[in-house]
């Protein structure tokens, strides 16, 4: 499966973090063989069994429980929390969930022939007053990058399954 790190579309729910000082956003995409709409990639998403194991530890970690019915109110759009986001923006196609505190955002975007995942990461004020990511960010980037991918994959594969 190829997953391209790729920029975002212009009207993208996170193009407006990739203008502002110091953000850090991504998009990956995959090509696939269909048309998704977002509701079934929201749940393929969000109930795939590597999602599930983030899941597990925002449960433990975060004391943010969340289940597959979860999951399907937040994809029919009965819900707009899940687990430790909130939804701050959703079209036809594109959902973007914030985390608590704000820090960090994900962003899904299905459509014909295309399944999109992207992340925008928020500067905090450091020494001196001027925004950054900081070093803790700088050094999970290529980890970011690689879960990123594998979590794109796997909600390909499931919609497929769908």
């Amino acid at each position: 499966m190829d997953i391209r790190e790729t920029t975002h579309p212009a009207d993208s729910l996170i193009a407006q973090y990739a203008a502002l000082e110091a953000h850090h956003t991504d998009c990956f995409e995959v090509a696939i063989d269909a048309v998704v709409a977002l509701p079934a990639y929201i749940t393929a998403f969000y109930c795939q069994p590597l999602f599930h194991a983030e899941r597990l530890v925002l449960r433990l970690a975060a004391r943010a429980p969340s289940s597959d019915a979860d999951v399907a109110a937040l994809a029919a759009g009965t819900a707009t929390r899940f687990a430790v986001w909130e939804q701050t923006g959703r079209t036809d196609d594109q959902l973007l969930m914030t985390q608590r505190g704000g820090h960090t955002c994900s962003w899904l975007q299905a459509g014909e022939g295309v399944l999109r995942f992207g992340s925008v990461v928020v500067p905090v004020k450091g020494r001196g007053g001027r925004l950054t990511l900081g070093p803790v960010f700088h050094s999970l980037l290529g980890a970011h990058k690689i879960y990123s991918r594998a979590l794109l994959a796997g909600a390909a594969r499931r919609v497929a399954q769908l």
